[in-house]
């Protein structure tokens, strides 16, 4: 999946040029986790898999907006993914 908005800046600062200095120490490597799992899902239904995200999908005017509440990081993002073939 391709992520097609970040609001955060220093989150898009870490995604683009991999600067951590806009989040928290404590949150690196989660968020890290987080973002490499995201762009290497092939399936929405795999944000479902991890239990401790409780991802789901927005309705009305955010719909196709999936929001995940990371538990460790205490912190509730959303995102929207587009789906990009994969190349073997």
């Amino acid at each position: 999946m391709k992520i097609r908005n970040v609001v955060h800046r220093g989150l898009r600062r870490f995604i683009q040029h991999n600067d951590a200095s806009g989040l928290a120490p404590a949150v690196v490597e989660r968020v890290r986790n987080i973002l490499t799992f995201l762009q290497e899902m092939e399936d929405d239904q795999e944000l479902r898999d991890v239990p401790n995200w409780k991802g789901h999908q927005l309705t009305g005017n955010r719909k196709g907006t999936w929001s995940l509440t990371d538990i460790t990081c205490r912190t509730m993002n959303t995102s929207r993914t587009e789906r990009t073939s994969r190349r073997s």
